[in-house]
């Protein structure tokens, strides 16, 4: 498997030869099985993968290129135990292992911090990984779709959420890849607004932040419409979002900083008199998780590649009256795709 490869590559650069892999996502990665207790132990470019007896037979018939082990009694009792049939004393692991992880592992062992290789790896999509999104997306956009269609006034967001959410396990979706947002009114001058029992009235807008999980990675979509007949400030800032963020697209290509892509959605905003309005980044790398490497702002010095995948979602948000944020994912190759079919052209209800 290619990404094994990439990762032992990693770590002789740096003269690693033992790193225990605990983080979930970093796990699933490597071995392409999803467990809710699994360790890999990288060592002398061998991976030895560990779960508990719930997955061990389901594990040993699925995962290649590894030793799958089962996990018998304490993990930390026996992970000591074979890494000391091992002769292992030194062992690397990310900093996003909690305290008191570390502090059990290190009563036996000489335990050092160096950043997880599946992190960078996991910034650059293989077509397989991509293709994955992209039908996530698909079907992310079919329910956008019986969204415009079920939706109207007198309804509460929460039952517009409940739509969609059923809607993704039609699908045939995992589940949400987070929590969906649905923001009527002012509700959608905030950008993370949680959902409530709020009604849906005429004449407001209606923001919509939601994804879904296929095949284990994640999808992430914005749209903001208007129920009833849209006011022209309305009409202003829509066009103005809608602007910043093809600007946005047309910009992220192969070789450029990702703060420049940052950039170029914030200074339109900013000319158009609206920059205070824009508080968050850009976009963020999505995939195994929703928020992932690469981050889109104006601080990222990373630099696009091929395989990239992030969002774009600039975002206008006028306190107390109504917010408007679009969101694509889009994927580099040979300059930026969008996965989504749903245009951006203003839709009224």
């Amino acid at each position: 498997m290619e990404a094994l490869k990439n990762f032992s590559s990693l770590l002789k650069e740096q003269n690693i030869n033992t790193f225990l892999i605990t983080y979930k996502p970093n796990v699933y990665y490597l071995s392409r099985f999803s467990s809710s207790n699994a360790y890999i132990l990288y060592h002398d470019e061998a991976f030895f993968f560990f779960t508990d007896s719930r997955y061990i037979e389901t594990a040993k018939e699925k995962i290649k290129n590894m030793e799958v082990i089962n996990i018998e009694g304490s993990f930390f009792n026996f992970i000591s135990s074979f890494l000391k049939t091992k002769n292992i004393n030194t062992i690397y692991i990310d900093k996003s292992v909690k305290y008191s992880f570390y502090e059990e592992l290190s009563k036996d062992f000489d335990i050092k911090f160096y950043k997880d290789p599946c992190f960078s790896l996991r910034m650059i999509k293989t077509d397989e990984e991509i293709n994955l999104m992209k039908e996530g997306v698909k079907k992310s956009d079919v329910v956008y779709k019986k969204l415009l269609d079920f939706v109207q006034p007198n309804m509460s967001e929460k039952d517009v959420k409940n739509f969609i959410v059923c809607e993704f396990l039609n699908q045939k979706a995992q589940k949400e890849s987070f929590d969906t947002i649905v923001a009527t009114g002012k509700n959608s001058s905030v950008p993370h607004h949680e959902t409530s029992d709020d009604i849906i009235l005429p004449n407001s807008a209606l923001l919509i932040d939601m994804g879904l999980i296929w095949q284990h990675y994640m999808t992430d979509f914005t749209r903001t419409f208007y129920i009833g007949k849209p006011p022209e400030d309305f009409i202003k800032i829509y066009n103005i979002v809608k602007d910043a963020h093809m600007y946005a697209v047309k910009k992220a290509k192969e070789g450029i900083p990702l703060k420049e892509v940052d950039m170029t959605a914030r200074n339109y905003i900013e000319q158009k008199g609206y920059g205070e309005f824009f508080t968050h980044s850009t976009g963020h790398g999505v995939g195994l998780e929703i928020h992932e490497d690469p981050r889109v702002y104006k601080t990222s010095e990373e630099i696009i590649q091929e395989g990239f995948v992030f969002t774009i979602e600039p975002g206008i948000y006028l306190p107390n009256h109504f917010g408007i944020r679009l969101e694509n994912i889009i994927y580099i190759k040979n300059g930026p795709n969008i996965m989504s079919d749903i245009s951006l052209d203003l839709v009224v209800v």
